[in-house]
């Protein structure tokens, strides 16, 4: 029996995910727990496992830039010996479009079903499904003229070839009377990113103009021209589209400047005592610690002496967490990612070293699991690598705090007997969501984190 092959839940807080390429091909043998294809976030890639065993015996959404919302139909698996017959009924009675006809005109949907019409797969040079692929490359596993075609008739997705750029058999949402066949989502989204719908062409049920119409109608809107032409000999300024991931920071962190009451304490660590630990723990070591290791481990154990800065918001209650889980702050190509350290209180401190190495090579590369980025007690971003001596962070939701590291600095103070005199000293600023955290909670904290910093043979044990 045909099975059809839906794009999962990747992430705890996405909605969908981009196909970044499939790994097995029309034909392959598929065994359970295989790889088949792999969906990227909004802050990773990540692969999508068989379910059942079978053979690839179609893909309907192709690869592409495009966002493919959850519970889409991407693929469809056979057993040996069934054929495209029982590849349509499967997606009939899934409710998606059934196969195209031989040539190649798109088939219309059910009048039961409740959105999701088929598009036309061929213009006069016989584009294919396969174009939404990298270089536009027909799809040597599928026949002439077929299209991809979304499976899950609720979502209103676009078809592959939609995502190509081909003309769509589609319907604009204008109907003789004047009327604009438009969601509410869609209307909201077009005001606010001036997007004209007279130009959008629908692709939800009957022709309804759908979110996604209107974010692709965005992307592909012309650069608005120069107010002024450019100086001479200078370049034109240049435009680069938002990625996934740099949306996600906007959203996020916009969000979280607008509703979370941020409040900041900062203090000066002293650390001499650290750095000289550190030399030492690091001559002949087989791992080498950072002093960002030491941070870390120290924000995790201050967290198990102040419970309370422990904890995230929520609409109805206070949740505290059981583990002291610190995410890092890495910086990649596409944004700023925070895998996180799980009870980095309860682990050595040389396993702490080699997990954060161990993550942040894997963050660089977009190969971070959904579990390995979502949650955590606490954030630390540290750019004092950077020469920066102080700053304040933006609180990642649904933690309470975020603890900014600034450089270690020689400086000059008052040491204990009133004489001045020359220190390494590191300034951190605790940014804390009020809602959450008092001032006194936040202090105590802060003022644990010192007592681990400036006695490091603490964050040893």
């Amino acid at each position: 029996m045909a099975t059809l092959i839906k794009l999962p839940s990747v992430a705890a807080d996405a909605s969908g995910g981009i196909l970044h390429q499939w790994l097995k091909q029309v034909g392959d043998r598929v065994a359970v727990g295989d790889a088949l294809a792999e969906v990227e976030t909004e802050k990773a890639i990540v692969e999508i496992n068989a379910e059942q065993a079978g053979v690839l015996g179609r893909i309907v959404v192709q690869a592409g830039p495009a966002s493919v919302p959850i519970n889409t139909v991407i693929g469809v698996l056979i057993a040996d010996g069934e054929d495209a017959a029982a590849i349509d009924r499967a997606l009939a009675k899934q409710g998606g479009a059934a196969a195209e006809s031989a040539a190649g005109a798109s088939a219309g949907a059910s009048a039961g079903a409740s959105a999701g019409a088929a598009t036309a797969a061929s213009a006069a040079g016989g584009t294919s499904a396969g174009a939404a692929s990298a270089g536009g490359a027909p799809n040597a596993g599928a026949p002439t003229g077929q299209t991809a075609m979304a499976g899950n008739v609720a979502s209103g997705a676009a078809t592959a070839s939609q995502q190509a750029g081909s003309a769509s058999a589609s319907s604009t949402a204008a109907v003789p009377g004047g009327r604009l066949f438009a969601s509410p989502v869609a209307r909201r989204l077009a005001a606010q990113w001036h997007v004209d719908l007279l130009g959008v062409t629908g692709t939800g049920p009957h022709g309804r103009i759908v979110r996604r119409d209107v974010e692709l109608a965005r992307d592909r809107a012309p650069a608005a021209a120069p107010a002024t032409a450019p100086l001479a000999g200078r370049p034109a300024a240049r435009r680069v589209p938002h990625t996934g991931m740099r949306r996600a920071i906007a959203r996020r962190l916009t969000e979280s400047k607008q509703h979370v009451p941020h409040f900041y304490l900062t203090v000066d660590c002293r650390m001499d005592a650290l750095l000289a630990l550190r030399a030492q723990a690091n001559h002949g070591g087989a791992v080498k610690l950072s002093v960002n290791d030491f941070i870390v481990r120290a924000a995790a154990l201050a967290l198990r002496e102040v419970p309370e800065v422990n904890a995230s918001w929520h609409d109805d209650d206070i949740e505290y967490h059981a583990g002291a889980d610190i995410s890092v702050a890495v910086a990649t190509d596409g944004g700023l990612v925070t895998p996180i350290v799980r009870d980095a209180d309860v682990k050595s401190l040389a396993a702490v070293a080699a997990e954060i190495v161990e993550l942040a090579k894997r963050a660089k590369v977009n190969r971070l699991k959904p579990e390995e980025f979502t949650g955590g007690s606490l954030t630390v971003s540290n750019l004092g690598m950077y020469g920066i001596s102080q700053f304040a962070a933006i609180i990642n939701p649904p933690q309470a705090a975020i603890l900014a590291v600034g450089a270690a600095e020689r400086r000059p103070v008052v040491d204990a007997d009133g004489q001045l005199v020359a220190a390494t000293v590191m300034t951190v600023t605790l940014s804390a969501d009020h809602r959450v955290v008092d001032g006194a909670v936040g202090a105590r904290w802060l003022a644990a984190f010192r007592a681990l910093i400036e006695n490091p043979v603490r964050i040893l044990l």
